[in-house]
């Protein structure tokens, strides 16, 4: 049976979703879960890899097995056995050649910077803070630029292999900047793409940030892009306070 799983977690103490050999991972506490309801440590197909530090709302995952429990039963199963930082969702059969990865028609991360002179000790975890003043205007100015589809090595990390390879264009769906309604010391940056390089979203936050504090103007964007040059576009933010916020299949994928 292939079952599509979807995961919570908070990625603070593990070194991203994917099994390394150098730190904790997702993945393993999760298969160490799998080991005691399945007896088994199937081979799990993630929709990212996510970094060090990059938290998930709903994150996707496929993988195969046979016999019990049933997937309605898996969540509450996987749950008892694993950490309190991580929770499974949801699960459910989908068609055998469902993979988590190469099936997403979409992803949508989200990044939250608190802009505020005095740390919030009750969200320092999942927010980057910025203590000057920023203009969310100018910055959703600068946001609608990147929606189409470009080349995006000025948002991608020096050195990756992506740009090594030249595989370097994506298409931006979406991309907005705003206060929050019920606290307006936080900025949401949430960005919605056919897929991502490495760093690209943490890059953005960085760039819109800079176009917050007059560093940059929104016209200056297309400039950004065309470059094709890491150093023209702004800082990496910290992966704290970045999420991968869901994922989108079509309804085809998911029934046989």
């Amino acid at each position: 049976m292939n079952v599509l799983l979807w995961l919570a977690y908070k990625g603070t103490n593990y070194a991203g979703f994917q099994v390394q050999p150098n730190g904790r991972t997702v993945c393993a506490v999760l298969q160490d879960a799998m080991q005691a309801v399945l007896g088994a440590r199937p081979d799990v197909k993630g929709c990212s890899r996510t970094d060090a530090g990059v938290h998930a709302r709903r994150f996707a995952l496929s993988f195969h097995y046979e016999g019990r429990p049933a997937p309605e039963k898996l969540v509450p199963a996987l749950n008892a056995h694993l950490p309190p930082d991580v929770r499974a969702l949801a699960a459910q059969a989908v068609p055998p050649a469902f993979h988590a990865r190469y099936a997403a028609h979409a992803k949508t991360y989200r990044y939250h910077i608190l802009n505020s002179r005095v740390d919030d000790p009750f969200a320092d975890a999942y927010c980057h803070r910025i203590a000057a003043p920023l203009d969310a205007a100018a910055m959703q100015a600068a946001a609608e630029k990147l929606v189409g589809t470009h080349d995006f090595t000025s948002f991608c990390a020096a050195g990756s292999s992506a740009a090594a390879h030249g595989d370097t264009v994506r298409t931006v769906t979406a991309c907005a900047v705003r206060r929050d309604e019920q606290d307006g010391r936080y900025l949401l940056l949430t960005v919605t793409a056919d897929g991502y390089l490495y760093n690209m979203v943490r890059i953005l936050a960085g760039t819109l940030s800079e176009a917050g504090r007059g560093r940059l103007a929104p016209g200056d964007i297309p400039g950004i892009l065309a470059g094709r040059d890491r150093a023209l576009a702004g800082p990496t933010l910290p992966a704290k306070g970045l999420f991968l916020w869901d994922v989108a299949y079509a309804p085809e994928d998911l029934h046989a």
